[in-house]
Order: C-alpha cells, then sequence, then structure tokens
C-alpha cells in the first residue's frame, strides 16, 4: 500500500543559505546595495524567490521588479550548488524511507529548475519520484493546490502522504490539504513553526516517526 514522503528542500533536505546568500549579495552590490547577514538571509527563504527578492529589496530601500527576480535567478542558477549540501543524515534517511517502501518527492516553493540542478548535483534524484516547484502549479504553499498537485502527479492520496517541512508554510499546506505532516527542527524555521506537527530533532529520526505513523496512514 503506497506511503508517500513529500520533501520541503531549503531548511529541510539542503542547507541551501549559503548560495541564496551569496547570490543575494551579488544582486545587492550590483544595485550599489550593502548584503546580508546569515540569519537575515535564513529568515527571508521559505516563500519562493519573488518574495524573497521583495523582501531583499525592502530592508535595503531598493525597488522591487519582475527584472530583478529574473537577474537573481540567472545567477542563482549558475552557482546553486557551488555550496549547497544536504544536511547531514538526510542521504542516509532517504535512502532508509525508501527501502522501507516510501514514495519520496520534493515539494519546495524553489523554482523547479533550480530545485532539479541542486538535486542532480548531490545524488538525491534517483532517491525521488518526483519534483514540484514553486513554479510547477498555479500556487505554491502553504496553498493547498502545491502539495496536492504534486500528488495527483504522482496517483497518490493525500490520506497516504505526510509532508516533512521545517516551515509553517509546510505544517500548514499539509493540515490544508489533509497531509500529516512532520516538523524538521534542524531548519531554518523556529521551534514556534511546527504548529502542532509532531517534530523530527534529527534526519535520522525521520524512519521511526514515519514509521510511527504509518498506521494512521494506512488501513489495518
Amino acid at each position: 500500500m503506497d506511503r508517500i514522503a513529500l520533501f520541503d528542500l531549503d531548511g529541510t533536505l539542503l542547507d541551501s543559505a549559503p548560495d541564496i546568500h551569496a547570490a543575494l549579495d551579488r544582486l545587492m552590490a550590483a544595485h550599489g546595495r550593502p548584503g546580508f547577514s546569515r540569519e537575515e538571509v535564513r529568515l527571508m527563504i521559505g516563500d519562493g524567490v519573488p518574495v524573497l527578492i521583495q523582501r531583499a529589496c525592502a530592508a535595503r530601500t531598493l525597488a522591487d521588479s519582475p527584472g530583478l527576480v529574473a537577474e537573481f535567478l540567472a545567477d542563482y542558477e549558475a552557482h546553486a550548488a557551488d555550496e549547497t549540501r544536504p544536511f547531514p543524515g538526510i542521504p542516509e534517511a532517504l535512502a532508509a524511507l525508501k527501502a522501507g517502501g516510501w514514495r519520496l518527492a520534493v515539494c519546495t516553493n524553489k523554482p523547479e529548475k533550480a530545485a532539479r540542478i541542486i538535486l542532480d548535483d548531490q545524488g538525491l534524484s534517483p532517491l525521488l519520484e518526483a519534483v514540484g516547484g514553486g513554479d510547477s502549479f498555479p500556487v505554491r504553499k502553504p496553498h493547498p493546490g502545491h502539495p496536492l498537485g504534486i500528488l495527483a502527479r504522482m496517483g497518490a492520496e493525500p490520506s497516504r502522504a505526510v509532508l516533512i517541512g521545517d516551515h509553517h508554510n509546510d505544517t500548514r499546506a499539509a493540515k490544508a490539504a489533509g497531509i500529516a505532516a512532520v516538523f524538521a527542527a534542524w531548519g531554518y524555521g523556529g521551534p514556534e513553526m511546527a504548529e502542532g506537527a509532531p517534530v523530527a530533532a534529527a534526519p535520522a529520526d525521520l524512519p521511526k516517526i514515519l514509521a510511527g505513523m504509518l498506521a494512521g496512514l494506512l488501513p489495518g
């Protein structure tokens, strides 16, 4: 019987803040603005590139525009895997889940092309059945249509799925879609973003936590 694990990307599978930070600083420098601290960048991540650029521009009194989004993406995609790496324990956790019969997919607000570049570079793509980015559907997290769109591509039911992420966009999207949620405490979001979801302290905890949830996903 199917069981599906949908994973957020930035802050859940990948520590992508270094490359996002570098690209954002290059964008600011190109327009005569100072860069950001790493913590400032972490707090901007989670709602997709247009919102990232909107927040960065607001913080540096720079007029936001679609042109800046395109400028950022062109640069970022060329350097998206320079320093980005899976969090320790992620490859092993994904392999264990796949070996245990879970179907794995990514549900991220990052543009799909950039997501695939990094997943390919880090050798994670073979473990995944699907990748849904922030531009793959008309909506993105926290809208339930984002994870539901990925599940539809997979021919899977929400009642058989768990969404794992480090942001309230993940827990809220899961709740709205009728999908179970697990909060990734090692990521960029604060603990309040769990919003009542079970908490995984480390990637190594995921196989056990998801196994414990299995009884609630599958009929006895």
